[in-house]
């Protein structure tokens, strides 16, 4: 199972839009990846909800996607506290993952890729070297699509390459 994890809890951000067009690439490669949008998520520890996004998102998936905006030179810490509190050897141990980062700035969350990268060799997940900033996001999205071809291509190449990780 795939998971695509939008990493923040911010309505109507870019990540969930980026998400949600991986999603449909992933789609098209005969795929359903899940979807799990942080915007909802607020638990502060472990508690029933919790447990039920572990149990459905998490535990389950053998490769992820995050999607991570750029906050303060690294990623949201709320996403950091869903790693945090959740079950580490269930949800994230011998796990693949592919990072892709958002901002408006120029590295398009280059740092925070750096530090997630770090973060998940620690966590015992194995990171596909493909890892893609996505630089100017408000310019390279427009009706919920990338506008740019050479985006597009890098998106689809990157995907492609993780199905057959």
């Amino acid at each position: 199972m795939y998971t695509i994890i939008s990493a923040t809890n911010r309505p109507g951000s870019n990540s969930l839009k980026v998400s949600k067009i991986y999603q449909q690439i992933f789609k098209e490669h005969g795929i359903e990846a899940t979807l799990f949008s942080l915007e909802d998520f607020n638990s502060m520890k472990r508690d029933e909800h919790f447990n039920l996004i572990e149990s459905s998102y998490l535990a389950p998936a053998t490769k992820f996607v995050f999607v991570m905006p750029e906050y303060n030179g690294s990623f949201p810490g709320i996403f950091k506290l869903l790693m945090d509190i959740s079950d580490l050897s269930v949800c994230w141990n011998f796990k693949k993952v592919m990072l892709v980062g958002v901002a408006n700035g120029r590295s398009g969350n280059l740092r925070g890729i750096d530090a997630m990268t770090n973060m998940c060799n620690y966590m015992k997940m194995d990171v596909y070297y493909h890892k893609l900033p996505i630089s100017s996001i408000s310019k390279e999205i427009q009706d919920d699509e990338f506008v740019h071809e050479h985006t597009i291509q890098e998106v689809k190449n990157q995907i492609e390459g993780y199905i057959n990780y």
